[in-house]
């Protein structure tokens, strides 16, 4: 990945433009990380208006889309939904012809959907909006519940700050957890969230809060390799079985077992990274057992196997390919 385009329209907002050019504008050579070839793109250039009322001249014309390999697509205004510029909708169309990235965030998914893109696919757009998504578009499946939806390599993302969650995602791919983990650490952000935008629609505080977890989050990080039953979590909680899952949910926005498998490939894909252990201790160490359960992970979640991921992801010297 070296070609980064963000696709700017009339009333674009700011802050999802800011976190587009944060995750992929900045220069972070000096942390070891390299820059993208990076621009800012409207169908004609010239002076193009914020949402907030201020303009932005932007220089480059959509002729460098041909040759991006990631396009991002910024939130659009309410009254454009259902319509896109043709040279946009056309730009979009060939990128995805030919496998590029196309990640939309918040309402940017209106911009695909228009152009009839997500046709058939599974996508997200923010909570607020995702009725009137799912209305618009009755092809699409519409998922109002996460904070990022991957498709094939079109990626579309709930509001505002999960923009940030679905950037780090495309980057955790394409430069693997370790230095999207740097890049996210310079963002003063956690390198990924876990739950979905559910927890942030309006409705009663829980009785509990996170912090109450925190304890026992912590206590799972460092016995991954055990079983963790829910009775032992619970035990731990001072809860019964059924209440820590209800209010684990409640909190995290995922089950415990979800949260704890998440870790887990996490911990896999650190150690696949930064060691040279066999798959087969990487299995154990992460709690998955065995490599051929460790294999089954990577293909659901990752869509590659463990050795794959190794050999375009390791920072460690000496590594031994296994299968």
């Amino acid at each position: 990945m070296e070609r980064v385009a963000v696709i700017v329209q009339d009333g674009f907002t700011p802050f999802e433009f800011g976190l587009a050019c944060e995750a992929f504008g900045l220069d972070r050579t000096d942390d070891g990380i390299q820059s993208f070839d990076f621009r800012v793109l409207i169908p004609e250039p010239g002076a193009i208006r914020s949402s907030i009322g201020y303009t932005m001249n932007v220089e480059d014309d959509l002729s460098f889309a041909d040759d991006a390999d990631v396009i991002v697509l910024t939130p659009v205004p309410r009254a454009t939904w259902g319509t896109v510029d043709a040279r946009i909708s056309a730009a979009l169309e060939r990128a995805v012809a030919r496998g590029a990235w196309v990640l939309a965030i918040c309402s940017g998914s209106f911009t695909l959907a228009a152009s009839g893109l997500l046709d058939g696919r599974r996508a997200t757009t923010h909570w607020m909006y995702a009725q009137a998504f799912a209305d618009m578009y009755p092809k699409i499946d519409v998922d109002p519940d996460v904070l990022y939806v991957q498709d094939d390599r079109i990626i579309t993302s709930a509001g505002t700050a999960a923009g940030i969650d679905a950037c780090l995602h495309l980057l955790r791919q394409e430069l693997g957890a370790e230095i999207t983990n740097r890049i996210a650490r310079r963002m003063v952000i956690a390198p990924q969230r876990d739950g979905g935008q559910a927890q942030f629609i309006s409705k009663p505080l829980p009785v509990v809060s996170t912090e109450s977890f925190a304890a026992v989050t912590e206590w799972m990080l460092q016995n991954l390799r055990d079983e963790l039953p829910v009775e032992e979590l619970a035990r731990r909680a001072q809860m019964s079985p059924r209440t820590f899952a209800r209010r684990f949910k409640t909190d995290l926005g995922t089950t415990p077992a979800a949260w704890l498998g998440r870790q887990r490939l996490l911990h896999a894909q650190r150690l696949l990274e930064e060691t040279s252990l066999g798959l087969e201790q990487v299995a154990w160490e992460s709690g998955f057992g065995s490599a051929a359960v460790l294999r089954q992970n990577f293909a659901r979640k990752l869509g590659v196997t463990p050795t794959a991921y190794r050999s375009r992801f390791s920072c460690a010297e000496n590594v031994a390919v296994s299968a």
